[in-house]
């Protein structure tokens, strides 16, 4: 039996990183892999421990063919690597890192995927970002407007449907999983979702 694509979504400092080291070994014990993504940033910069590329290096990438899926936000271009596909036709599920802008497109490769998105109370999130010093006050402020840009069943529904193509068939909105919280609580139930996502397949 083939893995199912599960695809995390969620604004930049809604702890998405440390939600996914925290609950990397109980999510192998599931068999469940996570994908390690390129990203067009500096190896240095603080946050997940990415694949860093040149902006040039990226674009050479993506022409080969090396991602099974790829887009840009935020000033940076993200991709996973085509090895995902090998790790699903060998019946392992595999967790991505995925962009909400990108959730249509997603759907398209993998209609089977399982998305889910993770939020926080925005007053939560500005003091994460903050915390992180990766930004600017001004970068901060345009994170937070795109964030309220994707609400499900508003914003986010609308994109997914407005994207897909005119034979598609209609597109679930996304499970939400609320991290403004502990984080051993949005662990638990991380994998609560996924079991029950699963007996429903």
């Amino acid at each position: 039996m083939s893995g199912r694509l599960i695809y995390l979504m969620g604004p930049s400092g809604s702890g998405k990183d440390s939600l996914l080291n925290t609950a990397r070994e109980r999510l192998a014990e599931r068999g469940c892999v996570i994908a390690r993504r390129v990203i067009t940033r500096s190896a240095e910069a603080v946050g997940e421990e990415a694949i860093a590329l040149t902006a040039a290096e990226f674009e050479v990438q993506e022409a080969a063919g090396a991602f099974a899926l790829s887009w840009r936000a935020n000033g940076l271009a993200y991709g996973i690597p085509r090895q995902i596909d090998d790790w699903l036709a060998a019946g392992q599920d595999v967790l991505v890192n995925g962009s909400r802008g990108h959730l249509a497109q997603a759907r398209q490769r993998y209609p089977e995927l399982l998305a889910i998105l993770l939020q926080v109370d925005e007053a939560a999130l500005r003091q994460r970002l903050q915390a992180r010093g990766r930004e600017s006050a001004e970068q901060i402020e345009a994170r937070l407007a795109r964030s309220r840009s994707f609400v499900v069943g508003g914003a986010l529904a609308a994109t997914v449907a407005a994207e897909a193509p005119p034979t598609a068939a209609p597109t679930e909105n996304p499970l939400v999983l609320n991290n403004s919280g502990p984080l051993d609580q949005a662990v638990t139930q991380l994998l609560q979702l996924l079991s029950d996502a699963r007996a429903c397949v």
